[in-house]
């Protein structure tokens, strides 16, 4: 399901954070995707994977209110605009992934270090409007504090 990574490079997906769990040839997605398009374009490529017998979409679709597109804009300003996270926007597969509901953002992702987790957690604190920040990043196994 790597192609799902890559799906809608260029189209916000750095603002998808699609999860997929595959048993018994059934594959259930979820988590959050901005818009109905980028939802049903997971759905699409899910279902026509090599051996995938069912899809079970519980994905969120994201509201497209002004006000949330606003923080989304502003969150990956703060967070890819910063020097040592900036890094995270090379590979469109692994990015930051930021979800914006009615103001309350939440990160997804693996991040290199605690250091980049903290920090882009509080880079997408200082963003105005924002009412909650959930810092759900990862940290890759092996990573090496200093």
């Amino acid at each position: 399901m790597q192609k799902l990574q890559y799906d809608r490079v260029g189209y916000g997906n750095a603002f998808n954070a699609i999860s997929v769990n595959v048993q018994n040839g059934v594959v259930t997605l979820a988590g959050n995707a901005l818009g109905p398009v980028a939802a049903d374009s997971a759905v699409s490529l899910a279902s026509h994977f090599p051996g995938v017998q069912d899809v079970i979409n519980n994905i969120q679709v994201d509201p497209l209110s002004p006000m949330d597109e606003q923080s989304r804009r502003a969150v990956y300003r703060a967070i890819y605009g910063y020097p040592s996270l900036n890094k995270y926007a090379i590979d469109p597969a692994q990015p930051i992934r930021i979800t914006v509901v009615n103001g309350n953002v939440t990160l997804n992702g693996v991040v290199n270090s605690q250091a980049d987790k903290n920090v882009a957690g509080i880079r997408a604190n200082s963003v105005p409007g924002i009412f909650k920040v959930t810092n759900n990043l990862q940290v890759a196994s092996g990573s090496v504090e200093k």
